[in-house]
């Protein structure tokens, strides 16, 4: 969709139906994506309370929907934001003079905290790039709490008895530790990260881990064999009605299964990564649907996640099995032309044609060599402009997002993701 514009961060987080009641008892708090509030026999059931920003608006809306204590909150998975406000949660319930909440979560949850910890300023940087707002790295770390859960389970877990049971799913899909919360006498599925419900699934994210495409298909199957007639999808509209739900859940993974064997088909005739995110195309019926479209994710990202499923990195190129430095290898190729100004007259040729990729390519030839000579100063400063015009070309927003960091880092005078700030 060319001249798409760029989407915020924080809109791209926000769910559809924050404040708004779908059910008696039933009622969307506005935190990150569609938090749910559910009145049962036991109290107040939280699917996700969301960042410490959220915090007051979410409690507010739940005073304003019931006075009943919260029983349990419950993590959707063990992304940072979606349950970083633990402690004024807790706080809450203290101050009301009500018993601490159950934290539940699925038992690979811990895991991923305990590897958060670990590695607490990647992740920092990692989501600097993929939600460029401008906030310093240490500030994000400083952000980037986690909360253990009190309880796990495996695969299934009664959570409530009594008049409106609430049981818990393992859902592994978008990560390991996903799961839907399923209310069985309400006919409601909350697919949380699962069914994210605005785009199609974000599986092969440029900077996540490896994500897996059919174990998410057979998430779906899973969910879509419960028959539920409502589904609440973590940022979308409600889906309403069995046969819609059905529709979303099973196309969904049917687009996922046929990836799979479109991309294994290409790998065993021999095509490489890049040969084959130029060879696909996605067929309407499937990819067209409001759900599927390249919102957040990209069919792309999940053609090149399938490559990495079933072999190593190497791209086909012997040139990149033991690489040089990309700024020795600029350098080197910089002094091997005759006259550089070409470079940079070419791109910008390519530039005005519409030929913003091929600009790209010809552009790193000068713009990843290092020093400060006025000519690589002005193929950094023209590589910046092509990454914001890419940048209005694709619609995904990971995408988006990361040819604008790009541009900052290279409007700093900088190349190196080291230098992020």
């Amino acid at each position: 969709m060319v001249g798409a514009q760029m989407t915020d961060s924080n809109d791209i987080l926000v769910g559809n139906l924050a404040g708004k009641t779908i059910g008696d008892g039933l009622i969307v708090l506005p935190g990150q994506g569609n938090s749910l509030a559910a009145s049962t026999d036991d109290g107040i059931v939280v699917l996700d309370v969301s960042s410490p920003r959220h915090a007051k608006k979410m409690l507010v809306t739940l005073r304003d929907f019931s006075e009943d204590p919260v029983h349990a909150i419950v993590y959707s998975h063990g992304h940072h934001g979606y349950n970083s406000a633990v402690p004024i949660w807790l706080e809450h319930n203290n101050e009301r003079g009500d018993t601490p909440p159950r934290l539940v979560g699925h038992e690979n949850i811990v895991k991923r905290y305990a590897r958060y910890r670990e590695t607490n300023e990647l992740q920092a940087r990692l989501a600097s790039l993929q939600f460029p707002t401008g906030i310093p790295v240490e500030m994000v770390m400083e952000s980037f709490t986690v909360h253990d859960p009190t309880e796990t389970f495996t695969d299934t877990m009664k959570l409530v008895s009594g008049g409106r049971r609430v049981e818990l799913i393992w859902a592994p899909s978008e990560v390991d530790d996903a799961i839907a919360m399923w209310f069985p006498d309400d006919g409601l599925l909350c697919g949380g990260a699962a069914t994210p419900g605005i785009s199609i699934p974000n599986i092969g994210t440029p900077l996540r881990t490896q994500r897996f495409t059919i174990r998410w298909a057979e998430t779906l199957e899973r969910l879509d064999a419960l028959g539920a007639e409502t589904l609440l999808t973590e940022f979308g509209p409600l889906v309403e009605g069995t046969a819609a739900v059905h529709d979303q859940l099973s196309l969904t993974a049917e687009a996922l299964r046929w990836l799979r064997g479109e991309v294994l088909d290409r790998m065993n005739r021999g095509m490489g990564e890049i040969e084959i995110v130029h060879d696909m195309s996605f067929p309407e019926e499937l990819f067209g649907k409001p759900w599927m479209l390249p919102i957040y994710g990209d069919p792309e990202y999940i053609v090149r996640d399938l490559f990495r499923e079933e072999t190593g990195w190497w791209d086909r190129n012997p040139t990149s099995l033991h690489p040089s430095l990309p700024t020795e290898a600029a350098s080197a190729v910089l002094s091997a032309i005759g006259d550089p100004n070409t470079v940079l007259v070419k791109a910008e040729d390519l530039r005005d044609s519409g030929e913003i990729q091929l600009a790209l390519h010809v552009i790193d030839v000068i713009a990843l060599a290092e020093g400060d000579d006025p000519l690589i100063v002005r193929a950094r400063e023209l590589k910046s402009e092509l990454l914001r015009l890419r940048g209005k070309e694709v619609t995904a927003f990971v995408s988006k997002s990361l040819y604008e960091s790009s541009a900052r880092l290279l409007d700093t005078g900088e190349t190196s993701w080291t230098k992020l700030t």
